[in-house]
């Protein structure tokens, strides 16, 4: 089968974040994203893809501050509430019964329940025709340590991160499960064999 090359999301899961930020007013927002990702290991920096016309846009370019709150699985119903399209006078954590996380560095709260929240200030904007490229440097990064252990690794299996597969007509939320194969990272590192001394 041959897929149109914009159905590439219907490829692999994607994750699903909610992304809070306030407005100059002092109005709250909460969007779920999925066009979001961490930048290269180790920074401190994360990547987010906007069309150019959201309240998360512009909220994040009147204060340069936003959070990125990690929903876990039973927290579908709000996700979907928080992707209407209010306009932007409504508070979405109220339309959603979301409970705010005071944040220890930015204005904008987290959002009660998840599973982390990375505290983040606007480092660059890249403007495109139709959508912009928002990176964000993390200057907080908490988590909810029943679900994390002494080094910050998630137990994702009991933690159940939430992801979506997109298809036709909507989406399917997802959340990942252990394939059986541990890595450990020093196996990416290529060792050519010693040559033969004999």
């Amino acid at each position: 089968m041959i897929l149109r090359p914009n159905q590439r999301e219907n490829i692999l899961p994607l994750p699903v974040v909610l992304i809070s930020t306030i407005s100059k007013e002092g109005i709250r927002n909460a969007a779920p994203w999925s066009n979001f990702t961490p930048l290269l290991r180790p920074l401190d920096e994360v990547l987010l893809a906007s069309w150019l016309k959201r309240d998360t846009l512009e909220n994040i370019r009147q204060t340069g501050e936003f959070v990125v709150n990690i929903p876990r699985a039973g927290m579908e119903d709000a996700v979907m509430i928080c992707a209407r399209n209010y306009p932007p006078e409504v508070d979405e954590f109220q339309e959603a019964s979301l409970r705010a996380k005071p944040s220890a560095k930015v204005r904008p709260p987290g959002i009660e329940g998840c599973l982390a929240w990375a505290e983040c200030t606007l480092l660059e904007e890249i403007a495109r025709e139709k959508f912009v490229l928002i990176i964000g440097k993390v200057v907080h990064l908490e988590v909810d340590d029943m679900f994390f252990n002494a080094q910050g690794e998630m137990d994702y299996e009991r933690a159940k991160p939430l992801g979506a597969m997109l298809g036709k007509e909507g989406m399917s939320f997802t959340y990942p499960v252990f394939s059986g194969r541990h890595a450990e990272y020093k196996e990416m590192f290529y060792h050519p064999a010693a040559p033969n001394s004999g």
